[in-house]
């Protein structure tokens, strides 16, 4: 019941990196400290700051007119490739919906033409068939 312990201590796979001491350094001149009064009577003092310049934009190549023509026509044909395919896709539906209605159409009217033949007749004449007796006979069973 008394198992020994045993305690694993994590060992660190590289040495720990001390940061080098950060030693302050005086600038080289002092920047003078200005003061503005604003119009309510407030001083606003504080350093002044020269504003920072941009940096100046380089001229953009210019683009041929033939490669603008050649991108445009790409962008069109994609246009009327998919075009293309989404009608044919609308297409393809269309005619298995059609072909899906005229298939019910046959099963509705076919099973109304069912009822018409195999109905009971009721109201109507018809001939009744003794199927036992016409069983018997094609069978020679006859008396």
């Amino acid at each position: 019941m008394n198992d020994p312990v045993e305690v694993h201590h994590p060992v660190p796979l590289y040495p720990p990196v001390v940061p080098a001491a950060v030693v302050p350094a005086q600038p080289g001149t002092v920047p003078a400290v200005a003061s503005i009064v604003l119009p309510d009577g407030r001083v606003v003092t504080g350093y002044a700051v020269a504003p920072v310049q941009p940096e100046p934009l380089t001229a953009k190549p210019p683009v041929s007119r033939a490669a603008v023509n050649v991108a445009l026509g790409g962008v069109g044909f994609l246009a009327v490739c998919g075009g293309l395919l989404l009608l044919t896709s609308f297409i393809a539906a269309l005619t298995a919906f059609i072909t899906q209605l005229v298939i019910l159409a046959a099963v509705i009217f076919g099973g109304w033409i069912a009822v018409q033949v195999f109905g009971t007749g009721r109201g109507r004449g018809g001939t009744t068939v003794n199927i036992r007796k016409a069983v018997i006979k094609r069978n020679h069973f006859h008396t």
